[in-house]
């Protein structure tokens, strides 16, 4: 009933197995990957027909993880998946990011990729698996495809490379690095590195790509033994369009592209794009072309307007030259209620950022399918569309918003201060205000400077770059600080991020099929020059954390409790704690551990607060002197609560040092007294006397008790 075919190899320590014919055998192309025991499932439909309408290739990457893979059932009211969680998102753009290059010019049939976790160990992540699985999904499945495509993560343990680090080898590791690629050259790079060399990171790169090629021979075994047909496709011949397009509107596209204003150079394109259209669409005759070939033929050369212009004369749109990054103003404490602010503008690209301090009530619980962990430090990126002079839809985030967060989060995350040193929880949301180039490097420099300004003590700060690249042939330019349109018109997408101690985030994303050690080798040294110039500018507005918090900030001091103690702290159904948080106007938080924060924005409720806990939690010392309260007076003597909830007897006799006849004479409940502690009775309650003390000290005035005793 099945034709099973099945590839196994040995990759970085344990099996990889690739096996398809048995699941999902509707699908053009299926493949089960397996490594360890974590399981993946990709599938793969592409329409046999093109959809109709558009210009662009409409792929969509679906990566989902079923709670049952980690047996496991889901949260909430329901009980079943709901919408894609943060790490599924990010995946499903890993994924589609090194495979997107590979489908011809022209190929316009919707295609779905749908990667499905079937099963999980809790040490391979699924992600790397997943990817693995789509590519032999997309080899297979007679779809247009120029793979395979192969794909590993590095990590740097005791400053050795390895691939395929297990889950609990990432918190000794010093770098996270994804990479993917073909058997040529390297396609996509995703990182976050602890503030390590350029040299290191180009060196992760290529060990990655060494390390992914026995994957990629592994999927052509598994090609030449379970692959379809290939379908016939052969883009369309619009040179002859091409070149009479070139003929009325080369010389005015030159000219449009050489304005430098955002704004005016749209519109003269705009202005070009009108003409060719009322060439090639005469009103009153039946036209030659569809309006689709000419829109592509019209982006076409756009593109290559402006990658001639680079190559022949090292002049870019704005008339920069390749490595001029664009002027820079930095500006913090922009906003006077906030905790830290900053408004980071270089060119057309403006980032809003805002940083907020919590406790530990503001944590976000993450469940994954690993279990269920606390995040402390949340970043937040926000794309409206006024930001490029648009109106669109406001709603929920989107792929790119969660991605270029993620981005800006793994650059910032190594310069934090250890959460037991800081114990905050950190959140920076960015607010792109304007738009042209490189929003998420924006708010990487605005996210260091907020923070800084929220008094946050970062190691260094950080500052990010993104590059671009033109390649044509042999001929290549790389350029520093791209445009959106250098971006969209050019080859590459290489974002760096870090400090002046080193790389903390490296980003790539390639729209041809590759590129070679050498370009990213002068990629990598190009972007440390910019990023340095960034580094400089932005400490015009400030070079480190601000002193003390803001004013508004709250406050948070943490101590130690014996976790024997942590019962009483917190009472009886909560009792206890809930009492000290009402009457302070403290927030309280304790750990497992013993470890007790207390948070708020005033001093003396943070001390009131950890007088009581204390009150609770320590011990009183025989011979020490405490203020306290009377809560009862009886014949014999009287009951003081004098350490918290602490309560002991001034024996009658302990009252004073002279004769006493009734206790009421001496004190009377509510009355606040000082006591010594004299030690404990063979019951083991506590033994009082009434001392005379300083007031302002609490020391004992012994001249006094010498002469009351007279």
């Amino acid at each position: 009933m099945f034709d099973v075919q099945r590839v196994e190899i040995e990759w970085g320590g344990r099996q990889l197995v690739l096996e398809t014919g048995k699941i999902a055998r509707q699908a053009d192309g299926a493949v089960l990957a397996t490594y360890g025991e974590t399981t993946v499932l990709a599938t793969v439909v592409a329409a046999k027909q093109p959809k109709p309408g558009i210009d662009f290739f409409p792929l969509t990457v679906n990566y989902q993880e079923k709670t049952f893979a980690a047996g496991k059932i889901p949260g909430g009211f329901f009980k079943r998946e709901g919408r894609p969680s943060e790490k599924e998102t990010l995946t499903s753009r890993l994924i589609d990011r090194p495979i997107r290059p590979l489908f011809p010019n022209g190929f316009r049939c919707e295609t779905q990729v749908v990667t499905t976790v079937l099963s999980h160990d809790l040490e391979n992540d699924p992600d790397i698996v997943a990817l693995v699985a789509a590519s032999a999904a997309l080899t297979i499945s007679g779809v247009p495809f120029m793979g395979p495509v192969g794909a590993a993560r590095v990590g740097l343990i005791d400053g050795e490379f390895v691939l395929n680090p297990l889950l609990d080898q990432h918190e000794s590791s010093k770098l996270d690095l994804v990479v993917a690629g073909t058997q040529d050259a390297v396609l996509m790079v995703e990182s976050e590195a602890q503030e390590l060399s350029e040299e290191t990171m180009l060196g992760a790169v290529m060990f990655g790509h060494r390390g992914f090629q026995p994957v990629i021979d592994a999927i052509i075994q598994l090609a030449e033994k379970a692959a379809k047909e290939p379908r016939e496709f052969a883009p369309a011949d619009l040179s002859a369009i091409e070149t009479e397009m070139l003929g009325i509107a080369e010389t005015e596209l030159r000219a449009a592209y050489k304005n430098t204003v955002k704004q005016e150079r749209y519109a003269a394109v705009d202005a070009v794009k009108a003409k060719v259209t009322a060439h090639f669409f005469p009103e009153g005759e039946e036209p030659r072309f569809d309006k689709e070939k000419i829109g592509a033929v019209f982006k076409e050369l756009q593109a290559k307007i402006v990658r001639w212009n680079i190559l022949d004369t090292g002049s870019r749109i704005d008339g920069r030259d390749l490595k001029t990054v664009r002027p820079i103003v930095s500006e913090v404490g922009v906003l006077p209620r906030t905790h830290g602010s900053a408004v980071f503008t270089r060119g057309e690209t403006q980032a809003l950022v805002v940083a907020t301090l919590g406790t530990g009530d503001d944590e976000q619980f993450i469940d994954a399918l690993e279990g269920t962990y606390k995040e402390t430090f949340l970043l937040h990126y926000n794309f409206p569309p006024y930001s490029v002079g648009e109106t669109g839809r406001m709603g929920s985030p989107g792929r790119r918003e969660i991605g270029h967060g993620k981005l800006a989060w793994r650059a910032v995350r190594p310069v934090l201060p250890n959460h037991h040193e800081f114990p905050y929880t950190l959140r920076v949301v960015s607010e792109i205000t304007e738009s042209n180039g490189s929003s998420s490097m924006a708010t990487v420099c605005g996210t260091s400077l907020s923070l800084m300004d929220a008094g946050v003590p970062l190691k260094r700060p950080v500052a990010g770059i993104a590059m671009g690249l033109i390649l044509e042939g042999d001929r290549y330019a790389v350029l520093s600080d791209i445009l959106g349109d250098e971006d969209h018109l050019g080859d590459m997408d290489f974002k760096v991020a870090g400090s002046e101690a080193g790389v903390t985030s490296l980003q790539m994303d390639i729209k041809i099929a590759g590129i070679t050690e050498e370009i990213m080798k002068v990629a990598l040294d190009q972007a440390k020059g910019g990023r340095e110039h960034i580094l400089n500018e932005m400490a015009k507005a400030l070079t480190t954390a601000r002193p003390s918090l803001g004013e508004h900030a709250p406050r948070i001091e943490v101590i130690q409790i014996p976790t024997d103690k942590i019962r009483e702290v917190i009472g009886s159904g909560g009792k206890v704690i809930r009492e000290i948080v009402e009457k302070t106007g403290a927030k309280i938080d304790i750990s497992d551990d013993g470890t007790v924060k207390v948070a708020s924005s005033d001093g003396k409720a943070i001390t009131a607060a950890l007088n009581w806990i204390r009150g609770i939690a320590a011990e009183p010392e025989v011979g020490a002197i405490y203020q306290g309260t009377v809560v009862k007076a009886v014949d014999f003597g009287a009951f003081v609560n004098f350490f918290g909830a602490k309560d002991g007897l001034v024996h009658i006799s302990q009252l004073s040092n002279q004769r006493v006849a009734k206790t009421q004479d001496v004190v009377k409940e509510g009355d606040k007294v000082w006591v010594k502690l004299l030690g404990f009775d063979e019951r083991g309650k506590v033994r009082l006397s009434m001392r005379v003390v300083d007031q302002t000290t609490g020391e004992e005035i012994k001249e006094k008790t010498e002469a009351a005793g007279e």
